[in-house]
């Protein structure tokens, strides 16, 4: 019987997942991916719009907790603060780069911008970091 791993459809979660899962078989386990739908993923709206903590974790977080996955693959960044009653953080790989990139007219860098420049991001930590 296969070792379920439940991750979103994204093409980083997908990427994540299938990084996990090639790991996993070099030991000989046999892997299904399975992927989740999330509020996140199917609703259009600013994260802080649609209930901000959860909407790319609840859905596979269920998953979890009803037997339908055996682990779940997914970013850091994203899980609760607050450990989730059943579930527990059981690994995490060695981290690879972790830099974002800042796309500017001109090449300009972060400190080069004008005071009261906009800068687009989808994330409210990257938001409060900006701020």
């Amino acid at each position: 019987m296969p070792l379920k791993i439940g991750a979103r459809a994204s093409e980083l979660a997908r990427w994540q997942a299938d990084w996990v899962a090639a790991r996993l078989r070099e030991t000989g386990v046999e892997i299904e991916l399975v992927p989740i739908s999330t509020t996140g993923d199917r609703r259009r709206e600013a994260i802080a719009a649609i209930g901000g903590q959860g909407v790319f974790t609840k859905e596979i977080q269920h998953a979890l907790l009803a037997g339908r996955i055996d682990l779940a693959v997914h970013s850091l960044k994203d899980l609760p603060t607050a450990a989730v009653a059943g579930l527990i953080l059981a690994a995490v790989p060695a981290r690879g780069p972790c830099g974002d990139v800042l796309v500017s007219a001109g090449g300009a860098s972060l400190d080069q911008l004008p005071a009261g420049a906009r800068v687009g991001t989808g994330s409210p930590r990257r938001r409060a970091q900006l701020l």
